[in-house]
């Protein structure tokens, strides 16, 4: 099997990997983030707000690693977004559009059943690295 070109990306100013995963990979001028999680980065503690809170805190680490690529939340071009419960869409909604302008990054958002440390949101993305 033929190796691929990948760099690990690390950001101290997003949450560290709390397992084997890094928290981004850039292959081919893509940067692909692992899943953000709502964790403030000094102290890996859930953040308080209830999904407004967690939702800012989640973009902001996501944006950190983002940024450690050479990249930014402006060049994202598909974000996944996983919501612990729908009832949270609507003001979810509110702060994305708070970090992001349009063109908006195509997007897919599902509920599930559970995330790690009972979350309310992670969010994971590509970005064309700037050049």
């Amino acid at each position: 099997m033929k190796n691929i070109d990948k760099k690990e990306v690390n950001s101290q100013k997003a949450p560290k990997a709390v397992g084997p995963y890094s928290q981004g990979i850039i292959s081919k001028g893509f940067l692909y983030s692992s899943g953000q999680l709502p964790l403030n980065p000094s102290t890996g503690k859930i953040v308080e707000g209830g999904i407004s809170g967690q939702t800012q805190q989640a973009l902001d680490n996501l944006q950190a690693v983002l940024e450690a690529g050479g990249s930014s939340l402006e060049n994202l071009v598909k974000v996944n977004v996983f919501l612990y419960d729908m009832k949270d869409f609507p003001e979810f909604n509110k702060i994305y559009a708070e970090y992001l302008s349009e063109p908006y990054p195509a997007r897919s958002c599902v509920s599930v059943k559970g995330l790690p440390m009972d979350v309310l949101v992670e969010i994971e993305g590509v970005a064309v690295i700037s050049d």
